[in-house]
């Protein structure tokens, strides 16, 4: 037999809320569309619904920036709530201009600011807010992992993916 790669997408699956236990919503929405997971197979699951469901949302009300930050801010013309999440989120500031922040994650990746996703974030009545990439992927990949595995009874793998 020669080796095949075929990617499915899983289609189905509601708005992702705080609590809400991924593993058991996509293997709902797997089998609901025929699609049972079979030992080998690999799941890529994206972190926006990790963070979603792991609550990692931040008010930027919330936050009180650093004299730093007020400073980057200034410097890259982003909001100085913003530039304190991405410093807490980060290793090093790699490079900066006006409108980018490039730094090192905690997690090491090197990515624009720091990975901290503003796009299809509601607010939550107070103003604006944020999602933080996972606190612990590898720890978050291997419980899904464990709890589709057993739901379906095979071995697979879980990788937790974001746009970089």
């Amino acid at each position: 037999m020669v080796p095949q790669l075929q990617l499915i997408g899983v289609t189905g699956l509601p708005e992702i809320q705080t609590g809400d236990n991924l593993a058991k919503l996509i293997s709902q929405a797997a089998s609901a569309q025929g699609t049972e997971l079979q030992s080998g197979d690999i799941l890529i699951v994206t972190q926006k619904i990790v963070s979603k469901a792991e609550d990692r949302y931040v008010s930027l009300c919330d936050v009180k920036p650093s004299s730093k930050a007020q400073q980057l801010g200034r410097e890259t013309d982003k909001d100085p709530a913003l530039i304190e999440l991405i410093l807490r989120e980060s290793r090093a500031i790699v490079r900066h201009r006006p409108g980018l922040v490039i730094s090192e994650h905690n997690l090491g990746m090197v990515m624009a600011n720091a990975g901290i996703d503003q796009s299809n974030v509601a607010d939550d009545g107070r103003g604006p807010r944020v999602l933080l990439l996972p606190r612990d992927p590898d720890g978050s990949s291997a419980a899904l992992r464990s709890a589709l595995g057993q739901r379906f009874g095979v071995e697979l793998g879980v990788i937790i993916a974001d746009s970089a």
